[in-house]
């Protein structure tokens, strides 16, 4: 995802933040090269701290240092390491480059400017449940992250099987306003494994990760995606809470796995938020794909698409042609990011004090 939207005094603290860093990397001596083989391919499949997991080609695991030289490493990065030569050692390699991304999935941070969270995805499964909540505008969110990365995003809607017939005929409803506009919505239950050989063989042959909130499930879908039981291999998983209805927080570290029937997913920690104020208003406005035929069109360059006069949205969303929850949730964005970018200022200004 694309440029940041920090001030400069914003701009000089995330440097800051890095250049200290790696002065506290530089302090520490690098390891021996003669401690290490020949270098090689891999794939980085978790990152802790200053460590990863790189798979090697033939599919075993080594936990490595990280060169300081490194600026940035996320799982799904492909990676140059190199084996460490004597056995037994708990960091078994050294990850000495990183092959250029072919995308880079991003959110913002309030000290770092723009994180990385994974890297060489071409596909988001967006995953939503009616518990916790339902929420579309946070369905709207990553769908801006799609459409902005470029990644094919896929809707999946779990725990279906809690759905009455009243219930699933307004659900119904509210993924035929995606449908519409051309996104692939499945309804699923890891529970009752409803829908999984649809979903599995939408996520064959792709590099997924899977995003939403802590609690829909995304830990007990790959569960049963990848057929793992009980025992030290399972994704870490809690059900909902009988109390709260919350999910009891799950994934701590993103990590890669491969499905049995080929194609790779990344498992990354819930997130309540995606966070989109890095962004330009006219990349928001770019990111709901049914407004893209009007753009233009309007009475004034500046228009805001709300109440403006000859807003040629506004008139899509009055004669139908536009839905308008999808519009105010357009709206609810925008203002977010407004709301999110003076508190960013305010903390950034406080801490240089």
């Amino acid at each position: 995802m694309s440029k940041n939207k920090l001030s400069k005094g914003q701009q000089r603290r995330v440097s800051a933040n890095h250049d200290r860093r790696l002065k506290q990397r530089a302090d520490k001596p690098e390891p021996d090269d003669s401690l290490f083989g020949e270098a090689r391919d891999g794939v980085v499949i978790s990152r802790f701290g200053m460590h990863a997991d790189v798979e090697d080609a033939d599919g075993s695991v080594h936990r490595c240092n990280i060169r300081r030289t490194i600026r940035s490493l996320v799982t799904g990065d492909r990676v140059l390491w190199r084996p460490g030569v004597q056995g037994g050692a708990t960091v078994k390699g050294i990850v000495e480059a990183v092959h250029e991304r072919t995308s880079v999935l991003t959110r913002p941070d309030f000290y770092d400017g723009v994180k990385p969270i994974a890297a060489n995805i071409n596909q988001i499964a967006i995953v939503s449940a009616i518990l916790p909540e339902l929420s579309l505008n946070i369905i709207d969110r990553y769908l801006i992250a799609c459409e902005t990365l470029e990644v094919e995003p896929l809707l999946v809607l779990n725990k279906t099987d809690l759905l009455d017939e009243e219930g699933r005929e307004f659900v119904d409803e509210q993924m035929e306003i995606y449908r519409r506009i051309g996104y692939r919505v499945l309804m699923v239950s890891s529970h009752q494994k409803n829908g999984l050989q649809e979903l599995e063989a939408a996520l064959t042959g792709r590099i997924s990760i899977f995003a939403g909130q802590s609690g829909v499930g995304k830990s007990s879908l790959l569960n049963a995606l990848l057929g793992l039981e009980l025992g030290a291999n399972e994704i870490l998983t809690n059900d909902v809470s009988d109390v709260s209805g919350l999910g009891q927080h799950t994934t701590t570290a993103s990590r890669l796995y491969h499905f049995p029937h080929g194609g790779d997913v990344i498992d990354s920690p819930g997130v309540r938020e995606f966070g989109l104020w890095h962004l330009e208003p006219e990349q928001i406005t770019q990111g709901f794909v049914e407004f893209r035929e009007f753009l233009g069109h309007c009475k004034f360059r500046d228009c805001k698409h709300d109440s403006d006069p000859g807003c040629a949205i506004r008139e899509a969303v009055e004669n139908g042609e536009i839905d308008e929850m999808r519009f105010e949730s357009y709206h609810r964005i925008l203002d977010s990011m407004s709301d999110m970018q003076l508190k960013t200022r305010r903390s950034f200004s406080e801490n240089s004090d």
